[in-house]
């Protein structure tokens, strides 16, 4: 149980821990405080939006949509790891839930199955939305579960809260299934490992500063052409959108990974230059898409 951070208080634990985050227009002051209380705090919710795109996801967690009123979240933890703040209070995400889970999350014990919707979950939660189609099938990229687990341990260092004290939509509300793709155990087995170490960042650290994030310039010798991509540069550009893993070396042929991240990129945004179901080219209007994604422009 504690006291909600401050917005201040909030950027600096997620910078400490090395978090990249943008703060949106009006963040601090969008909230739903008007509606209900806000606090005291018991623990951080984890969701998936069930959408597809950054700038989209956003701006639906940011104003809501017809019967659920925005902010729906905290913050939305975009697929390259970039967590955008859109809320400063009460927010829509949580719901009534099981009262028995939140005793649980307070008491920092294993939880117990959701099947009630008796308490205010708005009020005790920081909310997490994550960009996810949440079928199943849409990956959970590397940078995007580090992320997860690198703004669930700011706000447990912040409270001194275990990793307990982090669970996810489904074990609260009762017929939620997000988030879905990864467990809620790997999840806290992952932000355990990381509470026992130091913060990574540090007070101006990791994250972007106030305002705008402004991407990386490309790598040394990968030029951002729109019209005809390098290989390298193609590389590049799913990392970034987290569609290949940053830990593939970049290289100057279309190796299997790569073919395999174009492929998904195509089925995603169906662009299928080909016209096959398995599509590794990416065509004029893939790179052009798959540029404006990742360096906006």
């Amino acid at each position: 149980m504690a006291t909600p951070l401050t917005a201040d208080q909030l950027v600096a634990a997620l910078r400490g821990e090395d978090v990249r985050v943008v703060e949106r227009s009006g963040w601090r002051t969008r909230n739903r405080n008007h509606k209900g209380p806000w606090g005291p705090v018991n623990g951080v919710m984890i969701h998936h939006t069930v959408t597809s795109g950054t700038s989209s996801t956003v701006s639906i967690c940011e104003n809501g949509y017809e019967g659920l009123p925005g902010p729906l979240c905290h913050g939305v933890i975009a697929k390259d790891g970039t967590v955008y703040l859109i809320g400063n209070g009460r927010a829509n995400h949580a719901g009534k839930g099981d009262g028995d889970v939140l005793q649980a999350v307070i008491a920092e014990r294993s939880l117990p199955s959701a099947n009630e919707a008796d308490t205010d979950g708005n009020t005790h939660f920081y909310g997490w939305e994550c960009e996810n189609l949440g079928d199943g099938r849409d990956p959970w990229p590397t940078a995007q579960l580090d992320a997860i687990e690198r703004v669930s341990a700011a706000l447990c260092r912040a409270h001194r809260w275990s990793a307990a004290s982090v669970i996810g939509h489904l074990e609260w509300q009762p017929g939620k299934v997000d988030p879905k793709g990864f467990t809620m155990g790997s999840l806290r087995g992952r932000i355990a490992a990381r509470l026992k170490g130091k913060p990574t960042g540090g007070q101006s650290g990791g994250g972007t500063g106030g305002g705008s994030y402004t991407p990386p310039p490309f790598p040394e010798g990968i030029a951002p052409n729109r019209n005809s991509p390098s290989a390298r540069g193609l590389q590049q550009a799913l990392k970034d959108t987290g569609w290949l893993d940053r830990s593939v070396e970049l290289a100057d042929n279309y190796g299997p990974l790569t073919q395999e991240a174009v492929a998904g990129f195509n089925r995603k945004h169906d662009l299928f230059s080909t016209g096959q179901p398995y599509d590794p080219a990416i065509g004029r209007r893939g790179w052009d898409l798959l540029h404006r994604l990742a360096y906006g422009s």
